[in-house]
């Protein structure tokens, strides 16, 4: 095949955390693709660690197997596996699936028939029958998160989704903020719809990880907050730390004054130094929310933050709206461009 044929589906798969035989899985989740006769290529982006992991798929490949390899000089994020990845691929739907199971492999195809009235679909892995650790790790996510852009969703963590290639583009990844791609997706106005998947037996069994493990998930989760909710308004965020902590340090020093004219001695108090050390902290902070204010204010006029569907007026008076055809194809949303 050459790099100007499209296809139906372009499969990518990150191999870049604890990866399950590739060939093994390519040949599974590969099987439904073809029952639905649909075209497809599987691309895996892989980093040095895993590259000898990959060499069993360029012998498939080189068999006439729709495989694609993509080797990173260095170990890099997975959002930077999937821009790369997609920038390559050659599918009119692009899918996710992780370099080990999740889901079963008939999942794929209702996840991409979402996309006749979606953006991105994830699939929802329903119902947990897996060991209670993990639902209680997957609980305690979702329920920092739940609540942020705009809605709840029930599985953000899972890795298996259905999109179209330019979403990937169009949304801003970086690090390790894939993991939450339908929150940042539906913040950026994209419709975002999860379908519910039945476990893979391999998921069954209990997960755990090192404790830095979820010291920088709680971290990404605190960035994916701040993200969400005070990129376009940093000095809502840092004005309100800010003043919190100059009013603090401002009530503790007027009680030092006080007891400084009630004729007590201050000066070795340690109060005396917290409050100070409040007052300046809040100045600080303020005064940093304020450089972000004008950083924004900056940039505002180089980016759009916004999507716009389109012009839906209503009927006008005296005029019958008409049905619209039962078989019309459904109208997906496009990006507006900043001037």
């Amino acid at each position: 095949m050459t790099g100007a044929q499209t296809l139906d589906v372009s499969v990518v798969v990150p191999v870049n955390e604890r990866p399950e035989p590739l060939a093994a899985l390519f040949a599974e989740y590969s099987e439904p693709l073809s029952a639905a006769g649909l075209s497809f290529e599987f691309i895996f982006a892989t980093i040095p660690t895993f590259t000898p992991m990959v060499e069993e798929l360029r012998t498939l490949a080189a068999q006439g197997a729709p495989i694609r390899v993509l080797d990173f000089g260095h170990s890099v994020g997975e959002a930077s596996m999937l821009k790369v990845a997609a920038g390559h691929c050659r599918g009119r739907v692009l899918v996710t699936v992780p370099a080990y199971r999740q889901v079963e492999s008939t999942a794929l195809i209702p996840l991409i028939s979402r996309l006749e009235k979606a953006d991105l679909a994830v699939a929802w892995r329903w119902p947990r029958t897996d060991a209670w650790i993990n639902r209680i790790q997957n609980r305690f996510l979702h329920f920092l998160v739940g609540g942020l852009a705009g809605g709840r969703l029930h599985d953000v963590a899972c890795g298996v989704r259905a999109m179209r290639p330019e979403l990937i583009q169009n949304v801003r990844l970086y690090g390790d903020v894939f993991r939450f791609l339908p929150l940042l997706a539906r913040r950026e106005g994209y419709v975002v719809e999860e379908v519910r998947s039945p476990l893979h037996p391999v998921a069954l069994r209990s997960r755990t990880y090192p404790a830095g493990t979820y010291v920088r998930r709680l971290l990404d989760i605190m960035g994916l907050f701040f993200l969400l909710r005070f990129t376009d308004k940093p000095l809502r965020f840092f004005g309100l730390l800010g003043g919190s902590l100059a009013m603090g340090g401002s009530i503790i020093l007027f009680a030092m004054f006080l007891t400084k004219v009630l004729g007590a001695g201050v000066a070795t108090r340690p109060f005396l130094l917290f409050g100070v050390l409040l007052l300046v902290l809040g100045v600080q902070a303020i005064a940093l929310g304020l450089i972000g204010e004008m950083i924004v204010h900056l940039n505002a006029s180089r980016r759009a933050s916004y999507r716009f569907r389109g012009e839906n007026p209503g009927p006008r008076v005296g005029e019958r709206r008409d049905r619209p055809k039962p078989h019309s194809p459904p109208s997906h949303s496009r990006r507006a461009e900043s001037a």
